[in-house]
């Protein structure tokens, strides 16, 4: 199979979805891999540790797209790749279908078969290729929280871990999954005091034992939300229904309960984000203040640490290209339930449900197409 890996064009995404090992085993194994010039800077690799490697490096985006049956990416295409996607191609990346009506659209229309890191699922729940990136978003929360709570820019001005003599700050975290567990864990280590919230007490009660009771715990319904929104100065929203939109766990007249310069950290925001009033932000304007409150609502996170990032996402997905390159989509589906599922698009017909629901598109079962 000849795979391609081009460059990530969003916005300070320095991440690249293979490094040169990972190269070197598929190449092994009989497929030819296409690097785009340039594509593994931003984490550290040259394009001679590509062709060391056994790549072949191309000379333009265009060329990765036209040439491979399976396209490795990073992050969703942008607008401007639609056009170079066919008709039959591959496509293996972090898609977040259910918070884009037109990117699903785009590559229904194209007629590819689409691949989601996030939504390959194990049995019992756990997300092996989008937990990585969830345990570095989720550390990465609070020290982006810290930051801004500075009121340099626009934060209310309160130190993360407080010092002797003065108590430290209110930390809330939405959801007790893997970006919950970790935000929680760098906030207490950073000193805070740090309150989670989740609708699952089995979690409540593994996190509580985990941290031995250092963190308090409550279930995520309405009044306790508004209750514990109302004294924190950095909320973390660590929300994900796998493959839906997030569900808005704080409206916007919410916002009226909070104290004036609490920031918002909504790690959701690839997902649609939990919070009625975020919207997108980027590394290089990571923040906006709306009704006092500063929001940053960056939808790669990880992407800011491309060195930790890229190693640990192709950790975890190489295992799966693997058995996509070595016995094609639909064998490799069928043999591995947890890879089914990660299936959302097969030649341009949505096979997730939850991504079908978001927009009302039509619906078909991957077991028909198998």
């Amino acid at each position: 199979m000849i795979i391609g890996v081009p460059k990530e064009i969003k916005a300070e995404e320095n991440r690249v979805a293979v490094v040169p090992g990972g190269v070197e085993t598929l190449a092994s194994r009989g497929h030819t891999v296409i690097v785009e010039q340039g594509a593994g800077a931003g984490s550290g690799f040259g394009d001679l540790d590509y062709e060391r490697a056994g790549a072949r490096i191309a000379s333009s985006h265009e060329q990765v797209f036209s040439e491979s049956d399976l396209i490795l990416k990073v992050k969703e295409p942008l607008p401007v790749e639609y056009p170079l996607l066919r008709e039959g191609q591959m496509l293996f990346t972090y898609l977040h279908l259910a918070a884009s009506e037109t990117l699903t659209a785009s590559l229904g229309k194209a007629r590819i078969t689409g691949i989601a890191y996030e939504t390959v699922q194990a049995d019992d729940g756990y997300l092996p290729l989008l937990a990585p990136m969830s345990e570095i978003a989720g550390r990465m929360a609070p020290q982006e929280g810290a930051k801004y709570l500075e009121e340099t820019y626009g934060g209310r001005g309160v130190l993360l871990g407080g010092v002797p003599g003065v108590p430290p700050a209110n930390v809330v975290v939405l959801g007790a999954g893997n970006v919950g567990q970790n935000a929680a864990r760098i906030a207490l280590g950073m000193g805070a005091s740090v309150t989670v919230l989740d609708i699952n007490a089995r979690k409540l009660r593994a996190i509580d034992e985990a941290f031995q009771g250092r963190l308090v715990t409550m279930i995520a319904d309405n009044y306790n939300i508004r209750v514990v929104i109302t004294y924190a100065d950095l909320i973390v929203g660590a929300v994900l229904v796998p493959g839906r939109r997030a569900p808005k766990v704080i409206t916007r007249d919410m916002l009226k309960l909070m104290r004036p310069g609490a920031v918002i950290v909504d790690v959701a925001i690839d997902q649609g984000g939990c919070v009625e009033t975020s919207h997108p932000t980027t590394h290089h304007e990571p923040i906006y203040l709306e009704a006092g409150i500063v929001h940053y609502a960056v939808t790669n996170m990880p992407g800011a640490v491309p060195r930790t990032a890229t190693r640990a996402l192709t950790a975890n997905t190489l295992p799966y290209v693997i058995a996509v390159a070595d016995k094609g989509w639909k064998k490799a589906a069928a043999d591995d339930p947890s890879l089914a599922k990660g299936v959302n698009l097969v030649e341009g017909r949505i096979t997730h449900k939850g991504v079908a629901d978001a927009f009302s598109f039509p619906y078909t079962s991957l077991q028909e197409l198998l």
